[in-house]
């Protein structure tokens, strides 16, 4: 039909012209962040970003079109920015990595820049590792994990994180940072937003822009005492929001929320209907009151756990997610078709290990935690005392210096430490581990010491 093919080229032409459009932004953006770059900016500047969204929802208006439509298109055009923008981050992983490379040349290194505790695994894990041969675990299985190991982990959560489960609410999956890629990768589509309270764990920011899910940051300080407040959530909520994460214990400060702020943000959450994904794997390592997201019985919550801080299993790669059926069989879907089923093996130490009596492996952080604090405190080092986690969040008193670039220093020097760009906009601050002996936490701190001197 003429009129169709008439319109169709019309829309043809458009199309050509944004693609053209698109190019010319995308050259104007990698401009810009090249200055960036020379001038040690952040990529991301959310002021910014909140005055060209109020300018596309007024010509939205104008245009009588949905703002969603354009707000969403704007967050595509956002992230693009991001990306082009965007040099390597020097995370925990990089210098872990590159500090892995110089032992290997045979260079000593105190690794302070990673969370992995040092003490082995609880006794039964040996055990299981001897049987699950003879017990015939190694087979394709459900891909929501085992159901006697659900079932276990169903009642182990009820008990400790006063919820409401049972083995429907629950999915295995290998390690906390898979149900985080899950949750955002099957709850969310291209164009929404999440919201996140930094400092934070740097997987959120790259599962979201993965997915092509715009990231709406709530920067906390330390003046702050790391605390989120109520009209910073709610000014970032518009109606393409739909989830935000949680993570307390936090990675990296250690902080944990007064209930009362957090009783203030779950109403806010409920009041948007928005999705709320909480990572609390370090909640074993809680040194003050926390409360689990689970005890709000919310419908729209997804709380992640891990064996691998509480039973220091970080290469056994086993954890779980925790919510409503619906949700779980959407993970699920997404699981079974990126790895089928978490290794029986694993699932089956894992069940055998989960009621075990862990609390001194808290006592062991707890009193290493102590330790930095207290040597750190010596150095003059600005930090809010952690209320739980295992490690400290810190800048230098009165500098500005880089911590990249101090890292990297430290390295030759034979300590590592994780760089705080890896967790936002925290260039001037860095992450350090309690997750090994006092001795060479206190040889750490005296590199440090000596480094920072010269």
């Amino acid at each position: 039909m003429p009129e169709i093919d008439e319109l169709r080229k019309k829309m043809e032409t458009i199309t050509l012209e944004m693609i053209n459009l698109l190019k010319l932004r995308t050259d104007v953006a990698k401009e810009i962040g090249d200055i960036k770059n020379d001038l040690g900016i952040t990529v991301t500047n959310e002021t910014r970003e909140s005055e060209l969204r109020k300018k596309i929802i007024a010509e939205c208006n104008t245009l009588n079109l949905d703002e969603s439509i354009g707000t969403k298109f704007l967050n595509f055009l956002l992230n693009e920015s991001v990306k082009v923008q965007s040099k390597n981050p020097q995370t925990h992983l990089t210098i872990f990595l590159k500090a892995k490379e110089m032992e290997l040349k045979g260079k000593k290194i105190i690794h302070l820049e990673v969370g992995e505790p040092d003490f082995p695994p609880p006794e039964s894990v040996k055990k299981s590792l001897s049987e699950v041969y003879e017990k015939g675990f190694g087979k394709y299985g459900p891909a929501e994990g085992l159901l006697e190991f659900r079932q276990s982990v169903a009642k182990f959560c009820n008990e400790k994180f006063h919820g409401k489960t049972n083995s429907d609410n629950i999915l295995i999956v290998p390690g906390a940072r898979f149900g985080v890629f899950l949750s955002i990768s099957t709850l969310l589509n291209p164009g929404d937003e999440v919201i996140v309270i930094e400092p934070a764990w740097p997987a959120y920011r790259q599962c979201a822009i993965n997915a092509g899910v715009k990231i709406r940051t709530i920067k906390t300080t330390l003046e702050s005492n790391w605390e989120p407040t109520i009209e910073q959530i709610n000014t970032a909520i518009n109606s393409n929001t739909k989830m935000i994460v949680l993570n307390y214990p936090n990675n990296p400060t250690g902080k944990i929320l007064p209930e009362k702020l957090q009783d203030e943000i779950m109403n806010v959450v409920k009041k948007h209907d928005l999705l709320i994904l909480s990572d609390e794997v370090y909640s074993n390592y809680s040194n003050k009151t926390w409360k689990s997201i689970l005890s709000y019985d919310y419908k729209k919550a997804i709380i992640i756990q891990s064996f691998s801080k509480s039973h220091s299993m970080t290469g056994y790669r086993i954890g779980y997610t925790i919510s409503t059926p619906e949700i779980i069989n959407k993970l699920t879907r997404l699981q079974a078709l990126c790895l089928t089923n978490v290794s029986e093996p694993i699932q089956f130490i894992a069940l055998n290990s989960i009621n075990e009596d862990v609390s001194a492996n808290h006592d062991l952080i707890h009193e290493r935690l102590n330790v930095l604090i207290e040597n750190c405190k010596k150095l003059n080092l600005e930090f809010v005392v952690p209320d739980g986690a295992m490690y400290i969040f810190a800048k230098i008193k009165n500098n500005e210096t880089n911590t990249t670039n101090l890292a990297h220093k430290l390295l030759e020097h034979g300590l590592a430490v994780a760089p705080g760009e890896a967790f936002g906009d925290y260039g001037e601050f860095f992450r350090i581990s309690a997750c090994v002996k006092k001795e060479s936490i206190i040889e750490g701190i005296n590199i440090l010491n000596a480094v920072l001197d010269n």
